[in-house]
């Protein structure tokens, strides 16, 4: 019984020591971009969402919120990328992350407005995103 309690305890210390989560933000005017990179063992997880209000060269377009989440995949040295397909779709979106020791930058594919219409989008436009410590 004793075994196998610390059998089941050494377990669920040895996947969390594994387990980091890293957090990116930009902040530009009335846009806020967040990004979480959450890594468990081999797997790669990235969520990211916006919030944009328009700024006074937007005049006219809408506040808006989005945000996308999935698997992510090594593609090189300091690049991971993840591809989502809208359900019922034939588009699919793919975020491309740049990661530096100070932050991120992502571009993402044409099909990411079907994800994040309107002024909202998940490209940072060349802007890093600043790593949060």
């Amino acid at each position: 019984m004793k075994n196998n309690l610390f059998l089941t305890l050494m377990l669920l210390i040895s996947s969390t020591a594994f387990a980091s989560t890293d957090h990116y933000v930009l902040r530009d005017g009335a846009h806020v971009h967040h990004l979480k990179i959450t890594k468990l063992a081999e797997d790669i997880n990235i969520s990211t969402d916006v919030d944009f209000e328009p700024t006074a060269a937007e005049i006219g377009k809408r506040a808006c919120s989005a945000d996308i989440a999935g698997e992510a995949k090594n593609e090189g040295e300091n690049v991971l990328v993840m591809k989502r397909q809208m359900e019922g779709e034939a588009h699919y979106c793919t975020i491309k992350v740049q990661l530096s020791p100070t932050g991120a930058i992502v571009e993402q594919s044409k099909d990411c407005s079907y994800f994040a219409a309107g002024l909202c989008h998940f490209n940072s436009d060349g802007k890093e995103l600043i790593k949060v410590k």
